[in-house]
């Protein structure tokens, strides 16, 4: 089993604003970045059809889908960004939560306030790649099959921890730009 995670496009949010599950808009240079997309997801997949789509529930992850033509993937809570709580669309610099220098001195380990950390979100994400992998082990058919997942950079992070591609202090420094696909074979 080929599992496709996609990041979304480049949203429209002025830098410096925390977020990663509100729902926020996308940036007009969506069309460009659908069909660049397009072409990358075509290469990976050879001419197969995806044996089955999921994506975040959150609307820059289901329109990117929808332009590629799967207007109706599997929603699934796990896939969201790193939940924020009370921070989110607030400019980091205006946060007063005495949390949130406990969050930069360890934002792998430390949840903002009413949120949740990078580990927490890492353990959801292995979660979902396990019940694939469970599936996949349990499964018949032995043929290859493609599983898209529309999703965010955090994911993306969690998944190539998931396949051991860096360590958790490494992670942060494997960022994926909006757009990318990170395949894992399960």
């Amino acid at each position: 089993m080929h599992l496709h995670f996609i990041r979304h496009t480049r949203p429209d949010i002025a830098r410096g604003i925390c977020y990663g599950q509100s729902d926020i808009p996308l940036a007009s240079s969506f069309p460009e970045e659908v069909e660049d997309v397009r072409q990358r997801l075509a290469e990976r997949l050879k001419g197969r059809t995806p044996s089955r789509v999921y994506s975040s529930p959150l609307s820059r992850c289901r329109r990117l889908a929808a332009a590629l033509g799967y207007a109706t993937p599997l929603l699934d809570e796990r896939l969201l960004e790193l939940n924020f709580g009370a921070w989110e669309l607030q400019k980091f610099e205006d946060i007063t939560d005495p949390r949130l220098q406990l969050w930069y001195d360890d934002y792998l380990h430390v949840a903002p306030t009413g949120g949740e950390s990078f580990v927490q979100q890492a353990e959801r994400v292995a979660h979902f790649i396990e019940e694939l992998r469970h599936e996949a082990i349990q499964s018949e058919d032995s043929s290859v099959c493609d599983v898209l997942v529309f999703t965010h950079g955090g994911v993306l992070l969690s998944a190539g921890l998931w396949a051991g591609w860096y360590s958790l202090e490494e992670a942060f420094s494997h960022q994926s730009p909006y757009g990318a696909i990170c395949t894992l074979e399960l």
